[in-house]
């Protein structure tokens, strides 16, 4: 299937295939993402999300809990977004975080999506993250993208395991990942320097297999 696809693209600059309620689209031999929930699209970024890429992440309420990536310069929000773009077309892509708009009214919600640590024999280790605008809060928007997330990830991308976190006054944070069924496996007491002070911090994780033996109570 895959190599028909490839042959189309000497002919056609994109092509999209869906695999099971996956869709995937190719541009000039690389892979672009494009997920679908019942509320949401989750996709690759393309030159054109410039703004959107840059807004959100200089958006200080949007990063509050992630400062160490917040960006500040619009001349750093370019090199960062041109990393982004360069990244997708190799072929050991390490970035996998999507543009997560509204179905409906393609408005902004944020990003979600993780970053490759290591390729082992067994699969992907990755480090999953997200950050949304305030004013989607409390809709569950986080916790849809990332049951989707999470299914491209284990059926899709060889993940064989998936860990994250947060501060633990983040509770909602801590809810969204708790509601995927990933599992708490550590608290590190006054672990990191935030916002003045020293913070506690929360681990979470979930192995390929977890998540198979989920979906079978779904």
């Amino acid at each position: 299937m895959l190599s028909e696809l490839f042959d189309l693209l000497q002919k056609f600059p994109y092509q999209t295939a869906e695999v099971d309620g996956v869709k995937v689209r190719y541009q000039y031999g690389a892979v672009m993402i494009n997920l679908q929930t019942p509320r949401l699209i989750l996709r690759d970024y393309t030159e054109k999300d410039f703004e959107a890429y840059s807004r959100l992440k200089m958006d200080a309420e949007t990063m509050y809990y992630l400062q160490d990536i917040q960006l500040h310069p619009v001349e750093e929000a370019r090199r960062d977004f041109a990393e982004v773009l360069s990244d997708m077309k190799s072929p050991e892509r390490k970035f996998y975080f999507c543009h997560m708009e509204l179905k409906d009214t393609h408005e902004q919600v944020g990003s979600i999506g993780y970053t490759v640590e290591a390729d082992t024999p067994v699969g992907k280790l990755v480090h999953l993250g997200y950050f949304t605008y305030p004013r989607h809060w409390g809709n569950g928007y986080t916790s849809e993208a990332l049951k989707k997330v999470l299914e491209y990830a284990f059926t899709q991308d060889n993940v064989y395991r998936v860990t994250t976190g947060c501060l633990a006054e983040n509770k909602g944070s801590e809810r969204v990942m708790q509601k995927n069924g990933l599992i708490k496996e550590a608290e590190h007491i006054d672990y990191e320097w935030h916002d003045g002070k020293m913070k506690t911090r929360l681990e979470y994780q979930l192995l390929k297999h977890e998540w198979e033996q989920l979906q079978k109570t779904l």
